[in-house]
């Protein structure tokens, strides 16, 4: 499974590469991100082009993945640009409709890997129409701004709630990439690592972000390295979803009931 770090520091980005992080990820996504999470505890970015340009000079293993901005009256420009510094995967986030995504593949004109970034109720519900357009190689599903859209109280509903598994199913039906959310280190996080991990397994993901957890909610490489080792951290995934490969499907089933009550009893908390 790739595993997806999101940093614009050069010695995190290449420590990240000799850890075993097979994606390292610029976020130039601005537009609208403030008025959506502005309140919430999140990271608005603030990378640039030009972390772009010196990420893409100490990869050698490891894809360089960009997410860009919705799509809007710069998007050929900026897509353009991304592409010139050496990006090989591009992230559209935000999209509401099937136009929207055939603006984006048109403009990438494979040339390079495309990535939706399935984070709105509405282009779940178009899920359909969307799968229809040719030049999709993935899609990740977005826990964090699709649960904030529809109201919901914890990301990971989305997962017990079975929006995942729906979503899962029609995008694998169509040989498209699939991943979803992020996960904290094991042994850590809301809700537990090592069941969200499962469910990866279980529904087929092969892509997730690495949590702000992973960099100890740190963001320059002196200070991660000296709260966290993260070639330990990383390791510890690696195993497990090794480890999954051996589990029989009545635990698999288990493992998706526990998802399910762990999220039923967090959610309670939170609305208590």
């Amino acid at each position: 499974m790739d595993k997806i770090i999101i940093t614009n520091d050069i010695k995190l980005a290449e420590y990240s590469q000799k850890c075993g992080i097979e994606r390292i990820m610029v976020d130039l996504e601005i537009l609208g991100k403030q008025e959506r999470q502005g309140h919430l505890n999140t990271v608005i970015s603030s990378h640039s082009f030009q972390d772009i340009k010196n990420i893409r000079e100490v990869l050698t293993t490891s894809k360089l993945l960009v997410r860009v901005n919705p799509i809007n009256e710069n998007s050929i420009e900026e897509i353009d640009k991304v592409i010139s510094l050496g990006a090989d995967i591009l992230m559209l986030p935000m999209f509401a409709t099937a136009d929207e995504v055939s603006k984006f593949i048109k403009y990438i004109n494979n040339r390079v890997t495309t990535c939706l970034l399935l984070e709105t109720p509405q282009a779940m519900t178009r899920i359909d129409d969307i799968l229809d357009i040719s030049g999709i190689d993935e899609i990740h599903i977005g826990l964090n701004d699709l649960h904030l859209a529809m109201g919901l109280t914890f990301m990971f509903e989305l997962l017990s709630g079975g929006i995942v598994e729906y979503l899962s199913k029609k995008i694998i039906s169509k040989n498209i990439k699939f991943g979803f959310g992020g996960v904290a280190r094991l042994g850590q996080g809301t809700l537990d690592a090592k069941l969200i991990l499962s469910e990866h397994y279980r529904l087929n993901s092969s892509m997730v972000i690495l949590s702000r957890d992973f960099k100890g909610y740190l963001e320059k490489y002196e200070d991660i390295i000296e709260n966290i080792n993260l070639l330990e951290e990383v390791s510890k995934i690696d195993t497990y979803m090794e480890e999954l490969e051996y589990i029989i499907k009545e635990e698999q089933i288990n493992n998706q009931k526990l998802v399910h009550h762990q999220v039923n009893k967090i959610v309670k908390s939170i609305i208590k």
